[in-house]
């Protein structure tokens, strides 16, 4: 079963080897023509409880060493239960016990902070539409809502969760799962209107017994052939904290790539939880950047940074994988870095825009059913 599982996965990456974390700092640019270090492929305006910084201020974080970023608010808003934390207000999930629920006001709130910029300005972010629950077939007309709302402004959706570590089973409500008609229609409308999706999904269970087959992985490989007119960015590779890579993950990773009907899907090197496990040992480096060296079009990076409030916070995820990059072809690491960014998100740009001119002059609140 695993043999047949792991010749016919969809792309995964990923090492075994999980010590701390290196943290020298990147190198500079190898592009002597850019100061632009990177483009963030996944960042957080705010964080679990809707809070953050001035998108003003994050541009001064940025400063010129980043050059655009897709920006986007938590789905989820964390419950502040006075029976479970007293007078203590819990920012994050892990700090209480008390239920997550979905929280739509996050893409007005992105938006209104977008639409503050000037011109110049809004040309560096490319907001996302995340405040939608993924089990809901009404999930499709919010985001077509969000649309017609705030027109000339959204490039993408997500990031927005499935199956997540430690998240999933606080959230109110149906879980939910990789095989729900609601995720379908959600990713046939992205298709329809060219918005990439950012999509966290556990490549496998939080403690796995040994040998036990990663179900959630076969289910992620139907899903994206069944959706193989969308841009699907995985974020972080489907690891987490304690979700650790599956076994022969860099021979799925390789078997994956070369499947033509997978295309449509890229990864996000994002999140310090998910460097450990690609920079935790020399071994994982060089495996690491072998892959990407392989297939540098399939990969970007993201800091998946929620709500910094300084830069060395901003630049921690960059600096985890210096030694990485070092280990990059320039090709790939100009890539990695910026080249698919830019591929991805100009062409949502390009698109949502035409079918913003040509769709929202109709109905704009409702979506065939």
């Amino acid at each position: 079963m695993l043999n047949f599982i792991c010749t016919n996965l969809i792309p995964l990456l990923g090492v075994l080897v999980l010590v701390s974390p290196l943290t020298v700092f990147a190198q500079e640019s190898s592009d002597n023509e850019s100061p632009i270090l990177f483009h963030d492929s996944h960042f957080h305006l705010t964080n679990y409880v809707q809070e953050g910084p001035d998108i003003r201020d994050f541009l001064q974080i940025m400063g010129d060493e980043v050059g655009r970023s897709m920006v986007c608010g938590i789905p989820l808003q964390q419950q502040w239960m006075h029976a479970s934390t007293g007078d203590f207000a819990p920012t994050y999930y892990t700090q209480t016990d008390a239920p997550l629920y979905y929280y739509s006001f996050t893409d007005a709130i992105i938006a209104h902070a977008y639409l503050r910029l000037t011109p110049e300005e809004r040309d560096r972010f490319d907001p996302m539409i995340t405040g939608f629950n993924p089990t809901d077939m009404y999930a499709a007309d919010h985001i077509r809502r969000v649309l017609a709302t705030f027109p000339g402004v959204f490039s993408g959706i997500g990031e927005f969760s499935i199956h997540k570590e430690f998240v999933s089973s606080k959230i109110a409500g149906e879980v939910a799962t990789v095989e729900n008609k609601a995720l379908d229609r959600i990713l046939d409308f992205a298709a329809e209107v060219g918005l990439p999706v950012v999509l966290h999904c556990d490549v496998d269970t939080p403690f796995p017994k040994p040998n036990q087959d990663p179900y959630i992985v076969t289910k992620l490989r139907e899903l994206a052939r069944r959706h193989r007119d969308t841009v699907i960015i995985w974020a972080h590779l489907g690891l987490g904290r304690v979700v650790r890579p599956v076994e022969d993950q860099l021979g799925m990773v390789e078997r994956g790539f070369r499947d033509p009907e997978s295309k449509n899907v890229h990864f996000d090197i994002s999140w310090d939880e998910a460097a450990k496990y690609l920079v935790g040992s020399p071994e994982a480096i060089e495996k690491s950047a072998a892959i990407i060296n392989r297939f540098p079009e399939r990969f970007l990076f993201g800091t998946d940074c929620v709500a910094p409030k300084t830069r060395d916070d901003y630049l921690q995820v960059y600096k985890l994988y210096a030694p990485l990059f070092a280990k990059l072809t320039p090709e790939a690491k100009q890539m990695l870095l910026r080249g698919n960014y830019e591929r991805i998100f100009d062409e949502a740009r390009r698109r949502v825009r035409q079918w913003e001119a040509g769709n929202l002059n109709k109905n704009p609140y409702v979506i065939s059913k």
